[in-house]
């Protein structure tokens, strides 16, 4: 079984041609259900920053528009992906696994990605790259 897990949130855009990765946060999960509770809270973090609710008071009136159709829902799709029971328990599965767990959505302009690995899956790759290595 696999006891801890890094977690991380990551978005991607274009900055001078190159894409450029932003760190959006890092946790360290001690169990499975702590992971995977900090992925779907992030996963909501992201949804409200992109679309906060219009009746919110704290927005003067029109602050908030909708953007076209043609624009991937991505705070939709975050929401849904959090709510999803059936999905939680898949990346749930693969976490015990000790595999990575990639979750990914984009707009026209930002890739949202979200991870998480199993820190003993890491550590064992590691010791296994280090013994499979010819000595010198």
């Amino acid at each position: 079984m696999h006891d801890e897990f890094l977690c991380h949130v990551t978005a991607y855009g274009m900055c001078d041609g190159r894409r450029v990765g932003v760190p959006l946060g890092t946790y360290r999960a001690p169990t499975l259900a702590l992971a995977l509770w900090w992925m779907r809270d992030r996963a909501l973090w992201i949804a409200e920053r992109l679309d906060p609710r219009p009746e919110n008071p704290n927005f003067p009136p029109n602050a908030v528009v909708p953007v076209a159709d043609t624009v991937p829902d991505v705070p939709s799709l975050l929401r849904a992906w959090s709510a999803d029971g059936v999905q939680q328990d898949l990346v749930a599965e693969e976490l015990a696994a000790g595999n990575l767990v990639r979750i990914a959505t984009n707009d026209d302009t930002t890739e949202y990605e979200l991870l998480a690995e199993s820190v003993d899956a890491v550590r064992m790759q590691r010791i296994a790259q280090r013994i499979a290595a010819p000595a010198a």
